[in-house]
């Protein structure tokens, strides 16, 4: 493929933005070599400024359940647009989007919208704290939570994929109530407990883990998390950023039936435009101001551009067969790895939750952080961009989960998994 013109934006980029970009993934930097400089999207496509094509398995990081420029998103946003981006107020749009998330995860008896991700877990966390006046929080090896500097202890996704152990500019004792346990170790969990329980205020965990690759959990252990939570008086908190809509309509608390007291969401339902949201029991929920004592404010909170891209998209994704015809193209597609990975004598592992997926190159089955560190990255590294050369775009990291869209089935899976024996034969050339 030619990247001529990528080439030359990218140089342009590095003069404005640290390492050319505004998040690190994108840099390139674990696979090695530059980003291409997307044009537009469309569909499960993505197309860059030299007129390349390439199936798009990263759909935004998650939120493109519908694909790129769906047109009832964009008829959605077009129409809100010509009448205020932003009230800073307000409006009904809020608690329209607020009654479909509510229809899909009943236990968000209460809700608040942000912005971001990250902004979601800073905010849910201080929750937590005020409510139980405890301040130690778990969080798990290798889960992502947003990089607020209390949850950048042991951080999967960008911090891992660059091999950076911990974080630069973040105090040893900003980090010093976060404790950190295994993921599927339910033993590491309880341990914590034994020795600090009355101090921990919160679980935090991604019930399916999408920032370290996926990592599936085992079984009892999200119910291990409820039952351990609560003998200990302690919060349970599900972030479901990239599981919600995604691993199951209603989310991983659906799938694997634990109702967690309070869940973080975003990516799906601003449907491209940037949110978050958090929420949960009502009697820990009214402890946010105006109500009560915990402060959390934002002027872009639930500014109607997110509200109706966000509620468009959950309308068109709930609509009967459209979610499980996504998930059975993520399962062919995962059937498809596993089975031309084989054919090439390349191990694999490879699971798919939902419209999420995830593959490893190794011989054993990886469940924790501590797992992916043993599996094969040079591998990941040669299938990437042999993939990428054939118009296949997975995520630039070994570290992080993929995502189908309703709009994949058909000829862009077909392409895909045409395309398998190439980037697997160009593993075995280097073995």
């Amino acid at each position: 493929m030619n990247h001529t013109e990528s080439s030359k934006l990218f140089a342009k980029a590095k003069g404005f933005f640290p390492g050319g970009v505004n998040s690190p993934v994108r840099a390139f930097r674990s696979v090695g070599g530059e980003p291409f400089m997307v044009k537009y999207g469309q569909g499960p496509y993505l197309f860059d400024v030299d007129g390349n094509r390439y199936v798009d398995y990263i759909n935004s990081w998650g939120p493109l359940v519908l694909g790129h420029a769906h047109p009832a998103v964009v008829e959605a946003i077009s129409t809100q647009a010509a009448r205020g981006t932003s009230f800073g107020a307000c409006h009904e749009l809020e608690s329209e989007l607020a009654e479909v998330v509510r229809g899909l995860f009943p236990s968000l008896e209460l809700m608040r919208f942000v912005n971001s991700g990250t902004e979601a877990g800073m905010s849910v966390i201080r929750l937590a704290r005020g409510f139980t006046n405890r301040k130690k929080l778990v969080k798990f090896e290798g889960c992502y939570h947003g990089h607020a500097d209390v949850l950048l202890a042991k951080a999967g996704s960008g911090v891992l994929t660059l091999g950076l152990p911990e974080c630069a500019g973040v105090p040893p004792q900003v980090v010093t109530d976060t404790l950190v346990a295994e993921y599927n170790n339910l033993e590491s969990v309880q341990r914590l407990f034994d020795e600090c329980g009355s101090d921990i205020a919160a679980v935090i965990v991604e019930p399916v883990v999408g920032n370290c690759g996926l990592l599936v959990p085992t079984k009892d252990f999200l119910q291990g998390l409820r039952d351990i939570t609560a003998r200990n008086g302690a919060l349970l908190i599900f972030d479901e950023v990239m599981t919600g809509f995604r691993v199951a309509l209603g989310g991983a608390q659906a799938l694997y039936d634990i109702k967690p007291d309070l869940t973080m969401l975003g990516k799906v339902i601003g449907g491209g435009v940037p949110v978050g949201a958090f929420g949960g029991r009502r009697e820990i929920m009214e402890f946010l101001a105006p109500l009560g004592p915990v402060y959390q404010a934002g002027t872009l909170s639930g500014n109607p551009l997110a509200m109706v891209a966000g509620m468009t998209t959950l309308r068109e994704w709930s609509k009967p067969g459209v979610f499980e015809s996504a998930a059975s193209t993520t399962e062919e597609l995962v059937r498809g790895l596993l089975h031309t990975a084989t054919e090439a004598g390349i191990p694999l592992v490879a699971d798919a939750v939902g419209t999420m997926f995830g593959f490893f190159f190794s011989d054993r089955p990886v469940r924790s952080y501590r797992d992916t560190l043993a599996t094969k990255k040079e591998s990941f590294n040669l299938f990437f961009h042999a993939m990428l050369g054939q118009g296949v775009y997975f995520a630039p990291s070994a570290f992080e989960a993929g995502f189908v869209s309703a709009a994949h089935a058909g000829e862009a899976l077909e392409y895909t998994l045409e395309a398998l024996p190439l980037g697997f034969a160009a593993v075995a050339a280097s073995r």
